[in-house]
């Protein structure tokens, strides 16, 4: 459930003259769909990256040679930091792609890519290229080495999977899902397309920024997010990032504009109705999910202070934790029981139509620490609900002159802004008809779809300079 599923169901959906295949990165595959498939989805197939490790099919015809020159050239990326100069940085680039495509030959043609970046020679080339690069640095222990060579194994399992079959890949998010997309163009010549719903490499180096791994296998690890969102530029046929921040950011890490136009989110009006009147009861409302980068203790914390101001102040907050995400949730329900919020601040659960939840506030806030351009926005906005967000993403374009957005992690100025709405019924009316009137301007399904067709037209109308087999469109 998320803002990505939302955007696949609309996509498919919006474009039934095509088939579609959706391929998904799962932890083990014994994970189900939660999601009704569209008439149009053909097939859903799985990559499990911490399921059982990949067969190997026949005897490999590559050599471990070949196999060595890649991981050293994909450790060599990995563990240089960037290079000032800006033609240094690109061959590291292309060097870190390279060595990708021969490790996703050395599987598909029967080698052990699994045992061979888990053996001794990957340790001792690992810890040696340390010791090269990062020799001032803590060193690189050998249980280190190990934890880390096993997450990039995990990471890396999509080149071992069989290349999609399609006419054109499009793949929802930047990072691994774009390995998909990769194999397919290697062996088929695939035109692709990226989207990225909330920048990945962004929210990489926040993840790992409180992970407690030890340093080295954090440097590991953000040295592949890094290069590979990096690389992931040089191989799609066109960008359509969610937002002007999405494009900014991509611009800045190598995407090429000529090759990049920005499509942003859109809702069906008719689903997200303007309310009629509001309650009469001063609500915050809060929908999406119950996890970290939300940032639900700043809102907790800024209600404390909006209930100081406004007597009888509710804050509704509507979504479920994700799965392993219930010690979070947990967090929030303490932080709500230690600022004497009981019973006036409420962890409400999933809700069946997001619209009703909207409907039930006199203000809508996210307090995220990153976005894309996230669908709860411009939804709460056709609702003519005025916004509270913090200037993450692509919020600030999509909020425009229809409520206020503040700092992020900054809770005095989340509830300043929820004090002065709650207080001005004249003020909430008026942004929140600018609200809706700017969804209906630009931010509609039907604005979005259309610009899908566009690229997917034209991508598919020019050929690739490799034959391509008959087959549907594929959604990552």
């Amino acid at each position: 459930m998320g803002g990505v599923s939302i955007w696949c169901d609309q996509l498919i959906r919006g474009l039934p003259e095509h088939d579609w295949e959706m391929v998904a990165l799962t932890v083990d595959g014994t994970e189900r769909p939660r999601w009704e498939p569209p008439a149009n989805l053909s097939r859903l197939r799985t990559i499990p990256l911490w399921g059982p490790r990949p067969d190997r099919r026949r005897p490999g015809r590559r050599s471990g040679r070949e196999f060595r020159e890649a991981l050293a050239a994909l450790l060599g990326a990995v563990l240089r930091p960037d290079d000032p100069e800006p033609g240094r940085k690109e061959v590291n680039r292309i060097r870190f792609l390279h060595a990708l495509r021969i490790m996703h030959e050395y599987a598909a043609e029967g080698g052990d890519l699994t045992g061979a970046l888990t053996s001794n020679t990957a340790l001792a080339m690992t810890r040696d290229a340390w010791r090269g690069v990062r020799a001032d640095e803590p060193e690189l222990t050998l249980a280190d080495c190990v934890t880390a060579l096993s997450l990039i194994e995990h990471m890396l399992r999509p080149l071992s999977a069989e290349p999609v079959r399609a006419d054109l890949v499009h793949s929802s998010m930047n990072g691994l899902c774009m390995l998909v997309g990769m194999t397919a163009k290697w062996r088929y010549g695939t035109p692709v397309v990226m989207s990225e719903h909330g920048m990945y490499l962004r929210e990489r180096y926040l993840d790992l920024l409180g992970s407690d791994e030890p340093y080295p296998v954090r440097v590991l690890v953000l040295g592949l997010h890094r290069q590979l969102a990096r690389a992931a530029y040089l191989v799609v046929d066109a960008l359509a990032p969610h937002g002007g921040y999405n494009r900014r950011w991509q611009l800045r890490n190598g995407a090429d504009p000529e090759r990049t136009w920005t499509v942003y989110n859109g809702v069906d009006p008719d689903e997200f109705p303007a309310a009629r009147g509001e309650p009469a009861e001063p609500v915050i409302v809060y929908l999406g999910r119950i996890d970290p980068i939300k940032d639900l203790h700043t809102l907790i914390r800024a209600f404390a202070l909006v209930r100081a101001e406004v007597p009888g102040a509710r804050l509704r907050i509507f979504g479920a934790a994700p799965a392993g995400g219930a010690e979070y949730r947990d967090s929030c329900q303490k932080l709500i029981a230690d600022l004497g919020l009981t019973g006036d601040a409420v962890l409400e659960g999933r809700v069946g139509m997001p619209v009703e939840a909207y409907h039930q506030a006199q203000v809508v806030v996210l307090t995220s620490i990153s976005e894309g351009f996230p669908y709860a926005v411009v939804e709460a906005m056709a609702c003519g609900r005025p916004m509270v967000c913090t200037n993450v993403g692509g919020v600030a374009e999509a909020v425009g002159d229809a409520g206020y957005v503040v700092p992020p992690r900054d809770h005095v100025a989340v509830a300043a802004a929820c004090v002065r709405l709650l207080q001005d019924a004249p003020l909430r009316a008026r942004l929140g008809a600018a609200a809706r009137d700017r969804v209906l301007a630009h931010f509609t399904l039907d604005q979005s779809i259309e610009a899908y067709r566009r690229i997917y037209r034209d991508l598919v109308g020019k050929g690739t300079t490799a034959p391509r087999p008959a087959g549907p469109v594929m959604a990552v």
